[in-house]
């Protein structure tokens, strides 16, 4: 199968208040109470009509400080070794990250979010609405993040996906 190549253009800005990788909340869900703006840029403006009817809503965006990747690394929630595929490091062979995020309120392009993980200046690729009925499945499992549920909100990044 022959692999191959796709450009994405941002959409707009995430603003957060972490300008650096390092103590940041892992997950949306060690965010409580964060708070940031999403910027979109003029020309997709028009895709936000009917969005404030979300409570929350999935940004999908560039790993922009990203650099390589490693197909075996070790997650924040411990020492262990996983596989890439089955962790959510920001260093992955392709950078894509996603939040779900508190829908504030929007005014005209500017949308105020909250539970906020994500760097500041990281550019947005999509927004997606948060629909319970579809992406809520009470029957998943969680994997190796199983054993770690009540650790996740007191856990931050630290410096090793870092170049």
């Amino acid at each position: 199968m022959k692999t191959q190549k796709f450009t994405f253009t941002p959409i707009g800005v995430i603003n957060s208040p972490f300008d650096e990788p390092v103590d940041m909340p892992i997950q949306s869900a060690a965010a409580s109470g964060v708070t940031g703006t999403v910027e979109i840029y003029d020309e997709f403006a028009q895709g936000l009509k009917d969005i404030e009817g979300f409570s929350h809503i999935i940004l999908l965006y560039a790993f922009h400080r990203s650099d390589g990747y490693k197909l075996q690394v070790k997650p924040f929630l411990e020492d262990v070794v996983h596989g890439v595929f089955s962790v959510r490091a920001p260093k992955r062979p392709n950078p894509i990250g996603f939040s779900i995020v508190k829908l504030v309120k929007r005014e005209k392009n500017i949308l105020y979010i909250e539970n906020l993980d994500i760097l500041n200046g990281t550019p947005l690729l999509d927004i997606k609405p948060y629909v319970p009925g579809f992406d809520c499945f009470t029957e998943a499992s969680s994997g190796w993040v199983g054993k770690h549920k009540n650790s996740i909100s007191n856990k931050k990044s630290d410096r090793r996906f870092i170049k």
